[in-house]
């Protein structure tokens, strides 16, 4: 294998010349300074507002915004640190975006989280303005790698985010009153979407990190992803997200929901080489949580759809937002805070109680229905060890992301 230096210098063969500010010198230095704040204080805010402590009378449909800016207003941040760190990765000769491109970028999100907590004064036009022309940016910095590759073996993700596009337009003409499909509806249907946009960088991630893991130990083998088991399960997800959209309330959403569970169950099978088994390395079981936590979303979703005296789904797919999705945000932070920025993965006591919290959280959150009378204490509870992760990775991470790389190349 290329020792770390030769890769990076391979990766970062088409840099730009310059000197550029190190929080602008790579896609994911200023929007992970950002994102782990952002997330701290919206869940802080969010839980306050559910819990009746504040009021945001701007917003008409708590839930549905709430489900907005944590589905869209994070999981555009979370593509867009993705996307500018891998596509100079994953398509050799790509220019990578820094300096005053990626503050543009960068600002563009701000202003649209910005204005979505200033929707009463700035109105629903801009906010939609503003998000939409976000994602389409993003799309079309995307799109021309993927298609001149010519292989185009990438082609699933820029499709996905074309669907998170549509989806994300959809919503917006919904509360506008232009369509009469439910905006609810459509969000359930855009976290699918996200989960298969998830499913499918981890393919990606999962050998990058594990690749680097093997390394650092000295085990001479190879990780490869199993492109059949994800798409299996990314066939499974499309197929109940479609149905679930469609046709709500069908029972056999039950069957697909359990179908789900097994077939994302079956991507665990990948953690285990040939002549060395990596299931008990600590960082190996961070990224088997993620698998495990959305299996157990669905599995969740089909209980509820087969006992009638539950009435529980938005609360269950609190395992695919709190649990996977926040599992996503802390883990893929830590790799890319690491990795490149030219430093070794690593695990301590800190990062297993990130873990553990954000586990700990998404069960408190997801089970609410089953303690109601201490509904409040257990919204503001969750969130607060929610938060906690975030916290900590701001201060192991930060002064990562705000000095050079470690290896002395630039990015």
């Amino acid at each position: 294998m290329e020792n770390e230096k030769q890769y990076a210098s391979k990766h970062y063969a088409y840099y730009p010349k310059g000197d550029f500010p190190v929080y602008l010198a790579y896609g994911f230095r200023p929007i992970l300074l950002l994102l782990a704040p952002y997330i701290v204080i919206s869940i802080i805010l969010w839980s306050l507002a559910f819990s009746g402590y504040i009021n945001l009378s701007f917003i008409s449909n708590l839930l549905n915004w709430h489900m907005y800016e944590m589905i869209f207003g994070l999981g555009i941040a979370g593509i867009i640190a993705f996307f500018l760190t891998g596509v100079p990765e994953m398509f050799p000769g790509s220019v990578p975006i820094i300096g005053t491109r990626l503050l543009y970028i960068v600002g563009l999100w701000s202003a649209s989280r910005v204005s979505f907590w200033f929707m009463d004064f700035l109105g629903v036009y801009l906010v939609a303005i503003l998000n939409i022309s976000l994602t389409i940016w993003i799309i079309a910095l995307v799109i021309k790698p993927v298609f001149a590759d010519v292989n185009k073996r990438h082609i699933s993700l820029a499709f996905t985010l074309v669907a998170i596009l549509i989806i994300q337009t959809m919503f917006f003409l919904s509360v506008a009153n232009i369509i009469t499909i439910d905006a609810h509806s459509i969000l359930i249907l855009s976290l699918g979407a996200f989960i298969v946009l998830i499913l499918l960088a981890l393919r990606r991630i999962n050998m990058e990190a594990i690749n680097e893991l093997l390394e650092q130990e000295n085990i001479d083998e190879t990780f490869y992803s199993r492109p059949p088991r994800y798409n299996l399960a990314i066939f499974c997800v499309l197929f109940y997200t479609a149905v679930e959209f469609l046709y709500p309330n069908n029972s056999i959403l039950a069957y697909l929901a359990l179908a789900c569970m097994a077939s994302i169950l079956g991507i665990l099978n990948d953690f285990v080489l040939k002549d060395n088994n990596i299931l008990l390395k600590p960082f190996i079981i961070y990224l088997m949580s993620i698998v495990v936590m959305t299996a157990l979303g669905y599995g969740f979703l089909g209980f509820d759809y087969l006992n009638e005296k539950i009435n529980a789904l938005n609360h269950f797919r609190h395992f695919l937002t709190t649990g996977t999705f926040g599992l996503v945000f802390f883990i893929v932070m830590i790799i890319i805070s690491t990795i490149h920025t030219g430093r070794k993965i690593f695990t301590n006591n800190w990062l297993h109680l990130g873990v553990f919290l954000i586990i700990i959280s998404t069960f408190i959150r997801s089970f609410i229905p089953f303690y109601e009378e201490y509904t409040i204490p257990a919204y503001i509870i969750s969130s607060i060890l929610w938060s906690i992760p975030f916290i900590i990775y701001m201060k192991i991470f930060y002064p990562f992301l705000l000095s050079s790389r470690a290896d002395g190349i630039k990015g």
